[in-house]
């Protein structure tokens, strides 16, 4: 396995790993592979996964054709 350095990180990027790997029961550098792992190798299937896991979560259960249908009327009522 190839070993990385990464210099001059600030203190704030340093405590948000911190909190993040406490947070996900990880090591900060095991969050730190787990990290630039996501980011580098998650593929189109991943990304399309998780916009349709985003779509089903803010999906609405109203039906707002009804307040459509009355504004529309309301502003041209011909």
């Amino acid at each position: 396995m190839a070993q990385l350095t990464v210099r001059k990180i600030s203190p704030e990027v340093v405590s948000a790993l911190k909190r993040r790997a406490a947070a996900n029961g990880r090591s900060a550098e095991a969050e730190h592979r787990e990290i630039l792992r996501a980011s580098l190798l998650d593929t189109e299937t991943n990304f399309a996964a998780r916009a349709e896991a985003l779509r089903r979560r803010l999906r609405s259960s109203v039906d707002s054709s009804e307040t459509i249908r009355a504004d529309r009327d309301r502003d041209d009522p011909a």
